[in-house]
């Protein structure tokens, strides 16, 4: 009798790997997503994220030294990916910016079993849709805020047109990069009144568009309760116009609140992070570009050094036991207890660990 791992030949079966055992925090949350910023520079100053005040058009970024090289960033992701990571994200800063950025896309690409996203400003899409897809990057999300050129120049603060990011989306969708997500932060008394438009422009695409609520991510961006505009609302303003009709989420932790327009012209999402927070099914973790590993959007400055630990020669299992600690104790929930009481904290800015 054939031994059962053994073909006629006596060679060794290929068997399915075991999945990877889940990695839970304090709360009960598993890591299932992990986003990695391949860099701190940004060719933006979007005022809610890299405000000019603080970060000028001459900010002194990160030496090239202090970044995770590819191969640190492959090696970790390797781990993290053993420890139940399905989803990898590249993020920034803007990420396009990264020198040959397809390369490390090849090597992630390498990993079995996890889907690869990005978000960028889509200002050099362009050109890197199609060497990425090539890589084997899935898609790709965008981040627009308003079609409105003057509203978006203000924005962005560095006077860069609406029209060289919509041509970057049609690049990434004609390379199969699709559908494309596109993300808008609303801002009450900023772009709230481009919204609708904003909606208008995408329905009918295969594009999803997601109106994001004003965070107080970081300590710089001049965060003010009476800016947010609550997705409730929007989801109203918008149902006037254009019927909408709420759909399931696709996946237990799914951030965007999804709907779809009644006359079948699209999908179209709501990310609630103030006023309908969804911590208790986070299930992400935040590598920034010098590599520290943060539990949540909201963190505190100071990161889990992983860059210290890789440089000093730690082994994959000594890695591994670090980022299953910081992960078992995780009990990271801001948004549900933003406060008063929270208003003061210091947290890492979104540019470096990428939103």
């Amino acid at each position: 009798m054939p031994h059962p791992d053994l073909d006629s030949s006596g060679r060794a079966l290929d068997t399915p790997a075991a999945p990877a055992p889940a990695l839970i925090d304090r709360l009960g949350r598993p890591l299932h997503d992990l986003r990695i910023s391949v860099t701190d520079r940004c060719n933006f100053r979007c005022r809610y994220c890299m405000p000019r005040e603080v970060f000028g058009a001459d900010f002194a970024f990160l030496p090239r030294s202090e970044i995770l090289t590819f191969e640190e960033i492959t090696r970790l992701a390797r781990l993290f990916a053993a420890r139940g990571v399905k989803k990898l994200r590249l993020t920034g800063g803007e990420p396009t910016l990264r020198a040959e950025l397809p390369r490390l896309v090849e090597m992630l690409r390498a990993i079995p079993g996890v889907d690869m996203a990005m978000t960028t400003n889509g200002t050099l899409l362009k050109s890197l849709a199609a060497p990425l897809a090539r890589a084997g990057l899935d898609r790709v999300t965008v981040s627009l805020d308003s079609l409105n050129d003057a509203v978006f120049r203000d924005m962005n603060d560095m006077d860069f047109p609406v029209a060289l990011v919509l041509e970057g989306i049609e690049a990434a969708a004609a390379v199969g990069l699709g559908p494309v997500k596109i993300n808008a932060v609303t801002r009450r008394g900023v772009n709230d009144h481009t919204l609708i438009d904003l909606a208008r422009h995408f329905r009918g695409t295969p594009h999803i568009l997601r109106f994001i609520e004003f965070m107080d991510v970081g300590s710089t961006n001049g965060w003010k309760l009476d800016e947010v505009l609550p997705a409730a609302d929007l989801v109203r303003q918008i149902d006037a116009v254009f019927p909408l009709e709420p759909l399931d989420a696709h996946y237990t932790g799914e951030v965007a609140q999804r709907y779809r327009y009644r006359d079948g012209a699209g999908e179209i999402g709501f990310i609630t992070s103030v006023t309908q927070p969804f911590c208790g099914t986070c299930t992400r973790a935040r590598l920034s570009a010098e590599g520290s590993l943060y539990t949540c959007l909201f963190a505190a400055e100071a990161g889990a050094d992983l860059r210290a630990a890789v440089r000093s020669g730690a082994t994959d299992e000594a890695l591994g036991a670090l980022i299953d600690a910081t992960w078992h104790a995780r009990e990271d929930r801001y948004s549900e207890l933003r406060s008063a009481s929270t208003a003061g904290l210091r947290r890492v800015e979104m540019s470096y660990i990428g939103g």
